[in-house]
């Protein structure tokens, strides 16, 4: 039949034979995009041009080029999104949490499709110029690929539940010593004290050691010398309690609550090896 119709209807037996080619031809595209979009090696290197592309277009390069590839990979992203969520299922992609931040990466970053069509006479500027910077958050992205980021985020975790409590108390002094010195100095040094945000803000660079020395000389240049030399030694009091013994404490506290996880591994072969050591013993023990 099908050698009879090839014989007397060429035309009509391409045309079939072309359109059963096509049909074969769409599964196999469709799991190559498939297999192209959920490789992360792929989505890693479109990251890469994407923040590349990026950072050219702030640096104030224009060129109808560098918007294509832009909204190509935008384009690609909102795919990849659509494959994982419809491989894995709704509900366990957003389950996931490197998932969920990579959909939320990909909505907010949505709107930079269509700002190259949008008149920016008719909209606010600084609307425009928001919807611009979110792009620039598909970096985050790239910690997904950091080898042993998982481990990294759990020991953040870890050291910020370890130090919450600390934290709050640095807090605390900030306030306190925020507007004590609000009330001593709002009227010597009003730059630095004039208002209670103003005068933590001055605490906390003293406590940071960054430009610390620039307060107390300000006090000395506006009041007498004699409370001007009691400023500074009170700022050098602040100074060393707590920004260097108080921030070093701090960031032991913090370090060590990073590493401990390193810690209990150690301490497990140790273990082990502790254990292996005994048998040993007792096995010379036995044959002696």
């Amino acid at each position: 039949m099908w050698d009879f119709l090839c014989t007397f209807a060429p035309q009509c037996c391409a045309n079939l034979t072309e359109q059963t080619n096509m049909e074969n031809r769409k599964p196999k595209l469709t799991e190559f995009l498939k297999r192209m979009l959920l490789n992360d090696h792929v989505i890693l290197g479109v990251i890469l041009i994407n923040t590349v592309i990026i950072y050219m277009q702030e640096s104030g390069i224009s060129h109808p080029l560098i918007m294509a590839v832009d909204m190509l990979c935008t384009l690609i992203f909102v795919a990849e999104m659509i494959i994982k969520q419809r491989e894995y299922g709704l509900k366990a992609y957003w389950k996931d949490g490197w998932n969920r931040m990579d959909g939320i990466l990909v909505i907010i970053s949505l709107p930079s499709l269509v700002t190259p069509f949008l008149d920016v006479a008719a909209y606010d500027f600084s609307i425009l110029m928001t919807i611009r910077l979110l792009r620039a958050m598909r970096a985050f992205r790239m910690f997904h690929f950091f080898p042993k980021i998982a481990q990294i985020g759990a020991g953040l975790k870890r050291a910020l539940r370890s130090s919450g409590v600390i934290m709050l108390a640095f807090l605390l002094l900030l306030f306190i010593f925020g507007m004590i010195n609000c009330g001593l100095y709002s009227h010597i040094a009003p730059q630095y004290f004039d208002t209670p945000i103003n005068a933590i803000y001055s605490v906390f660079r003293v406590f940071t050691v960054e430009g610390w020395y620039e307060i107390p000389d300000a006090i000395m240049e506006a009041t007498t010398p004699l409370i001007g030399r009691l400023s500074r030694f009170y700022f050098c009091v602040l100074l060393g309690a707590f920004g260097l013994l108080g921030m070093s404490f701090i960031n032991s506290v913090f370090v060590d609550a990073m590493m401990s996880d390193n810690n209990d591994d150690v301490k497990y072969q140790l273990d082990g090896i502790e254990r292996k050591l005994e048998e040993i013993e007792k096995e010379l023990k036995k044959k002696s």
